[in-house]
């Protein structure tokens, strides 16, 4: 099982890699990051909508959050405003790391079940592999961007967890 330590570590990672593609997505103007460049879920913006999307539901489970009301196919469309979406990013890094600060031993315990939507049915899980799966969700996409980004000659940070920095913050 994980700790809280390790949620903690995981949550300040989301935040500084998130601040650094936005960045990055930033420096590439719009139409740079709407194009479609055959990514799973299209391209930069999309991919990274589509992630915010993924951790709201998911913090709609842990944390009790609002539910975002479209479904995982509408995911990039949850906002179409970069604007509002890097507002949005934000905010959800910093509650998400709140979260994970007010975490014990015993909200990683046990199992939670849900409607997935995505597979159509009841599932159970423990919820330390849940939360697990939300930060393995948000690398694995982040990776596509950054690759995407990389191609397109934007600037990227480094991506490895032990060269974070200490405030990643700043």
């Amino acid at each position: 099982m994980i700790s809280p330590a390790h949620v903690q570590t995981m949550a300040r990672y989301n935040g500084w890699q998130n601040r650094s593609l936005v960045q990055a997505a930033d420096s590439l103007g719009a139409a740079a990051r709407l194009e479609d460049r055959g990514a799973f879920w299209g391209g930069i913006q999309t991919t990274l909508v589509h992630v915010l999307w993924a951790d709201l539901i998911w913090m709609s489970r842990f944390d009790g959050w609002d539910r975002p009301q479209v479904t995982i196919g509408e995911s990039p469309d949850l906002v179409t405003d970069w604007d509002t979406f890097c507002d949005m990013r934000a905010m959800a890094d910093r509650d998400i790391a709140a979260w994970a600060d007010r975490l014990q031993d015993s909200d990683l315990a046990g199992d939670l079940t849900w409607h997935s939507g995505a597979s159509g049915r009841d599932v159970t899980r423990p919820r330390w592999l849940l939360v697990t799966h939300m930060f393995n969700h948000q690398t694995h996409h982040r990776g596509q961007v950054h690759a995407i980004l990389t191609a397109a000659g934007a600037l990227t940070e480094d991506t490895d967890l032990f060269l974070m920095p200490a405030d990643p913050a700043g």
